[in-house]
């Protein structure tokens, strides 16, 4: 009998370790707000989105994400290297189309990691986290200041080999564009290479061919394409880093009115038809039953939607929260997290937990049977036991957020610190904004005040002062995880933006 049970344990463990690995696809939507998912915001939202809905009744929503940062860049960094963006010299703002890369060639990536471990990767979209642009002989990447948004006259060697984006960062297949659709170049690139050659005399044009509203259908199509192409032989990650709905905002022609609510609510909509483009090649598959669909959004939803109108006319793209994209307020970070695993997540479930954009490193590895070492995945943990229902064990004693003007919060429990005056972004009160004698800080409680409308610092100061010191760990130490200290790239990094 005894002998029988070790036979009966080995045998559980073989099957265990045998068991295949889950085909990954990554949906990441460019200024998506949580109220901008009808499932998510079934009160206040009045945009249609019924490829997210079904694909939250068929998973699992996560209803406390928060992207690592408020805007694009930052964020995007935290997903593909679980590491906080504030420690690289990115203390605030974004990158630009034609800027120097960001991760460095030594820090390891998701997709790195699960090349590892037998993956096939691929990325199809929006970059935005820099790469080596080639340039002519003898000549600066542009006329006048070396990165800018929308430079007058570049030197692009539009024929050369780039260097350093995402095939040099672990993919083994790009295809997308380098930065935003409201910044140049407009031009896709493959691999290492443009697709075609652009005018370096006029750099805001768009390539022969390129066309901006376009850009989001054809990304569809990659993807789509792309997995229709795998026989389930090997598992594969595919990161899909969609540009809407993000501006420019173009909804093709056959989408527009569609939402009643403006090009806006239109776009989204078609973001929304994409994603169910997306999720119909994964039903027509073999492997659909063991591949994790996971569909989330950079920040907040953008000022350039129109917010103010678009809540005139009933639909909020925050919910019910407070602020937006750019701001330390939970509108501008607590993002949409539709999950789907039918081998795995029970459908229709929800939980609670909060976890970050940051976290995607540590649960890949938990996923792909992968130990991370020290030097990578510094702020990441794995939400890998949340989809079986479980409890989340974390080493990290809370969520760093970040805005636009590199404005700091802490979030623990139920309690979050905002060093900042106002809305550390957009939003008014911006900094400057604020009225002489507010508080320096805020602090709120999440679970009586979601909306962030009482500040209790001053009534408070024993639970601001240890949220406080552990933020203050936690930048020091170099991670915010259980693991040796490791160093940021910065010497100093400054807590308190509008003085304390």
């Amino acid at each position: 009998m005894k002998n029988r049970l070790i036979l009966l344990l080995f045998v559980s463990l073989v099957t265990l370790r045998a068991a295949p690995k889950p085909n990954i696809i990554y949906i990441f939507a460019d200024d998506m707000g949580y109220g901008d998912v009808q499932c998510l915001n079934p009160e206040r939202g009045k945009i249609p989105t019924p490829h997210m809905d079904r694909l939250a009744a068929e998973g699992m929503i996560f209803t406390d994400a928060h992207s690592s940062s408020s805007v694009c860049t930052p964020t995007r960094y935290g997903v593909l290297t679980g590491r906080y963006n504030w420690r690289t010299h990115l203390q605030k703002g974004v990158l630009w189309g034609y800027s120097e890369p960001l991760i460095d060639a030594d820090r390891l990536t998701v997709p790195a990691l699960l090349k590892q471990q037998g993956y096939k990767t691929a990325m199809v979209g929006k970059w935005h986290l820099g790469m080596n642009l080639p340039v002519l002989e003898g000549k600066p990447i542009m006329d006048g200041p070396p990165d800018s948004r929308k430079p007058k006259r570049t030197h692009i060697d539009w024929k050369g080999e780039i260097k350093d984006g995402p095939v040099d960062r672990g993919f083994d297949y790009l295809y997308g564009i380098s930065a935003s659709l409201d910044m140049a170049p407009y031009i896709w690139i493959e691999n290492d290479r443009f697709v075609g050659t652009a005018d370096n005399s006029q750099p805001t044009k768009p390539a022969p061919g390129f066309k901006k509203d376009q850009v989001l259908p054809e990304i569809g199509r990659k993807t789509v394409e792309y997995i229709e192409k795998q026989d389930g032989s090997k598992p594969f990650f595919i990161y899909v880093p969609l540009t809407s709905p993000h501006t420019p905002i173009v909804p093709t022609e056959e989408w527009k009115g569609k939402s009643g609510l403006g090009s806006y609510g239109d776009f989204q909509m078609q973001t929304d038809h994409v994603i169910g483009e997306i999720m119909k090649a994964v039903d027509a598959s073999d492997f659909a039953d063991n591949t994790l669909v996971i569909v989330t959004a950079d920040n907040g939803c953008s000022k350039a939607a129109r917010i103010d109108r678009l809540e005139a006319q009933g639909h909020f793209p925050s919910a019910h929260l407070r602020g937006s994209k750019a701001d330390l307020w939970d509108g501008g970070h607590r993002v949409p997290f539709i999950v789907r695993w039918p081998k795995v997540v029970k459908a229709g479930s929800t939980s609670d937990q909060t976890i970050g954009l940051t976290d995607l490193m540590a649960t890949c590895a938990e996923l792909s049977g992968a130990t991370l070492p020290d030097n990578a995945g510094e702020d990441s943990i794995s939400f890998a036991p949340a989809l079986k229902g479980e409890t989340i064990e974390s080493t990290r004693k809370g969520v760093i957020h970040h805005s636009i003007s590199g404005h700091f919060a802490y979030r623990q429990g139920k309690w979050k610190l905002l060093l900042a005056k106002g809305s550390g972004g957009w939003t008014s009160p911006t900094e400057k904004q604020v009225k002489k004698g507010a508080p320096v800080a805020q602090l709120y409680d999440l679970e009586a005040d979601p909306g962030e409308t009482k500040n209790l610092y001053e009534s408070h100061p024993e639970v601001a002062e240890r949220l406080l010191k552990q933020l203050e760990s936690d930048v020091s130490r170099g991670r915010s995880t259980d693991g040796a200290a490791a160093k940021n790239d910065v010497a100093e990094i400054e807590l308190w933006k509008s003085g304390k």
